[in-house]
């Protein structure tokens, strides 16, 4: 039915745009490592705005795990905003720095 809340375990994706001191701090290394760890696909990089963008796709627990992290970073980061766009599922396999 629309507008009904995905299953727990049925993959998800989501993009976010992370603002604030970002880059230069190992975000996209800690973030990879992030999302590997918990089992999450997609990617992460660096923009010419100085925001870093990342895609997480896998179990909707991992991807609000993921973004929840994007939220506070690795210890150098100061994150001051988190833009979150729901996306379709692509099937990505592995997660990848870009």
């Amino acid at each position: 039915m629309p507008g009904l809340a995905p299953a727990p375990d049925s993959a998800v994706r989501r993009r976010v745009v992370v603002a604030g001191r970002v880059q230069g701090v190992w975000f996209r290394e800690s973030c990879r490592r992030e999302a590997e760890a918990l089992g999450a696909s997609g990617w992460v990089r660096n923009r010419s705005d100085g925001t870093v963008e990342a895609a997480f796709e896998g179990a909707q627990s991992v991807v609000e795990r993921l973004v929840g992290w994007c939220r506070e970073g690795p210890p150098r980061a100061r994150v001051e905003r988190v833009d979150v766009t729901v996306e379709e599922p692509r099937g990505e396999q592995g997660f990848a720095v870009r």
